[in-house]
């Protein structure tokens, strides 16, 4: 009786885990340890986030960068915790060497932390980053993509198509080939 009554738990609370990520889902809804996902398929939410850009032989200028400046292109956008750090610094080179094919694909890369401008300018000069990092230091950004566990953003990433429309995301990410598992995904998704 105990082992049919343990089993009828776990039956009860398995629907909660999708494959051991911390998803719940419901019926429009999922949500993840961040918070409440967007939908696929529906409008990316919003943002307007200062940062810094390359700027071309190594250098980088602040900038502020808002979802309106990727219309016509397909978008990146991948959170991660902190600079530095050995997860985010394997993520963040596996965009670099693929950057070249994100770019030919007509798709921008574009990463979110709470780290600010100067932490971005150190992180990028020190791993020749050639793409923009955005600062999100209260996760408002972070937590409309269910992002946020403060004080860090969640190792989330998003793919934004030209119309700015949600087409894919990837939960608790392994940062060691992620960059290829997404432009795998962008190319189905372009090529579809």
């Amino acid at each position: 009786m105990r082992r049919r009554a343990l089993l009828q738990a776990l039956a009860a609370v398995a629907p909660l885990y999708a494959g051991g990520l911390g998803i719940i889902s419901f019926a429009r809804r999922a949500e993840a340890i961040g918070g409440t996902l967007p939908l696929l398929n529906q409008p990316a939410p919003d943002f307007s986030l200062a940062g810094i850009a390359p700027a071309g032989k190594g250098e980088v200028v602040e900038t502020r960068l808002q979802l309106a400046d990727f219309g016509g292109s397909w978008l990146v956008l991948y959170f991660y915790p902190r600079d530095f750090t050995g997860g985010c610094t394997i993520e963040a080179r596996g965009f670099q060497q693929d950057l070249a094919a994100f770019k030919a694909a007509g798709t921008a890369v574009v990463g979110v932390s709470a780290d600010d401008a100067d932490s971005h300018a150190e992180f990028c000069s020190s791993e020749g980053l050639a793409f923009p990092l955005l600062s999100d230091p209260a996760g408002k950004v972070s937590r409309a993509y269910g992002s946020w566990i403060a004080p860090f953003s969640q190792r989330h990433t998003f793919l934004i198509d030209p119309a700015g429309v949600l087409r894919a995301n990837w939960l608790a990410v392994r940062p060691s080939g992620h960059s290829v598992e997404v432009l795998t995904t962008l190319q189905g998704l372009q090529a579809g």
